[in-house]
């Protein structure tokens, strides 16, 4: 079981940056596959971002590609170990609560994954 806390969410103007933080714990961290996926108001979620658990490969959605990288530090550490999205050139759209989240057979657009954090709100003014 890996258990997900998301930080770094906030209040920023149109073409700002962001840096979102997930802390996982869990003996078996390093051999999950992680994701970042978003759900704004009256949206269903969607997927943002997902890396596999060597950081080696990754994938993204089309709405945020060459403006938002994700990237996993495995630490020798295996208690806890952190993913990150960081966000740039952030637009309106890019409102909403950005969740976490894990799986052993990895992280794929159109998959739920079995496990997730409790979220952290992002909003863009413009």
């Amino acid at each position: 079981q890996v258990q997900l806390v998301e930080s770094g969410g906030g209040l920023v103007q149109a073409g700002g940056s962001l840096r979102l933080s997930c802390a996982a714990s869990g003996r078996t961290f390093s051999t999950y596959g992680m994701g970042w996926f978003r759900q704004a108001p009256g949206k269903e979620r969607e997927f943002v971002a997902a890396i596999d658990w060597s950081g080696g490969s990754t994938d993204y959605a089309d709405s945020v590609k060459g403006r938002f990288t994700i990237s996993r530090d495995n630490a020798k550490n295996i208690v806890k170990n952190t993913v990150y999205l960081q966000m740039d050139s952030l637009k309106p759209e890019d409102t909403a609560v950005y969740y976490c989240a894990a799986d052993p057979r990895g992280v794929v657009a159109g998959t739920t994954p079995g496990s997730w954090g409790q979220g952290t709100q992002v909003t863009v003014s413009s």
